[in-house]
């Protein structure tokens, strides 16, 4: 069975009614960008594979475009792009400063990249179906 999934037997009929239990206690997925950085269709790619990789409709992610430094500031946006999940950055930015930049992510391996670590994309989201990541 999948996680943040169950089955129940129909009161008729043979075979089993899978019921997306998810839909109710699904995470909010968010990913923020800003237009001049090219990086965040890839993300939002990225995104998806990972939301249905592990169960989630790729179809309810949030993505908004952050236009002003006062909505960089307002969000606490570091970069573009940046994914959040229940309001958690993917991989916390630290001390960096909001503002309206292309993002800069480390990987588990150590190299540098314009996008998270898919493995860190999956466990976050996995947590969240948990109930960890909240």
């Amino acid at each position: 069975m999948l996680p943040g999934h169950s089955w129940r037997a129909p009161s008729t009929g043979a075979g089993r009614i899978w019921i997306d239990a998810v839909v109710a206690s699904a995470p909010n997925v968010e990913l923020l960008w800003w237009e001049g950085c090219p990086n965040w269709k890839d993300a939002l790619g990225m995104l998806r594979d990972g939301m249905r990789s592990v169960g989630l409709d790729p179809d309810t992610i949030d993505v908004r475009e952050i236009s002003t430094d006062a909505d960089a500031e307002r969000e606490e946006f570091v970069g573009s792009p940046t994914i959040r999940v229940n309001g958690r950055d993917v991989q916390p930015p630290g001390d960096d400063p909001a503002g309206l930049t292309c993002r800069v992510y480390r990987l588990r391996d150590g190299r540098i990249s314009p996008l998270p670590d898919p493995q860190d994309l999956r466990e976050t989201l996995s947590k969240a179906i948990e109930g960890g990541g909240e």
